[in-house]
């Protein structure tokens, strides 16, 4: 498996523990931003040694083929993350499935950037890992990554009630599906 991808714009890479302090400068940037999105973060979220272990697990998964983080960088600037694209929850057997979650730096929205990501990374689970279907699923209110999904394909199937904990309150989800009709 690749562990660099290019775009016309971007760079979507795997990266390891020694980007910690990328990613620490990532989440403090945009602390405000993502909250309403996230679940609740703890001040230990932002520190190197939390930052370095959960680069170690997603390597882990990696190796396990288990999900796939894909941090996004502009092509001139290797040196400031601005986002991710997460594949994860695989499901194989009869269903080849599974979920995707993405993060883009508040200055940066609304440029295509998440789209160039995503379509990027939907071409490698679709064509590497051979995966049938990915959810996302999304706040009802987050009109920009419905709007995103619309655009790269994704259909509506549905909401999901009180799905997940959201800045400590329970959310209904919307659930949008791609599937890979080559399979």
């Amino acid at each position: 498996m690749q562990r660099v991808y290019k775009t016309e714009r971007l760079i979507l890479k795997v990266i390891d523990r020694s980007c910690a302090e990328l990613v620490i400068d990532y989440y403090l940037r945009n602390k405000a931003f993502l909250k309403e999105w996230e679940t609740e973060k703890d001040d230990e979220f932002y520190t190197i040694q939390y930052q370095e272990e959960q680069l170690d697990k997603e390597l882990a998964y990696i190796e396990n083929n288990y999900s796939i983080r894909l941090w996004i960088f502009k092509r001139n600037d290797e040196s400031k993350i601005i986002g991710s694209v997460l594949f994860y929850n695989y499901i194989r057997g009869a269903f080849l499935s599974c979920h995707m979650g993405v993060k883009l730096d508040k200055d940066e929205v609304n440029k295509g950037y998440m789209t160039e990501a995503c379509q990027k990374g939907i071409e490698i689970i679709f064509n590497e890992f051979g995966m049938h279907r990915i959810e996302v699923y999304i706040m009802p209110k987050n009109k920009c990554s419905l709007g995103l999904v619309e655009k790269l394909g994704f259909n509506n199937e549905g909401l999901a009630y009180k799905y997940c904990k959201i800045n400590g309150k329970w959310e209904d989800l919307v659930r949008m599906v791609l599937i890979n009709d080559a399979i």
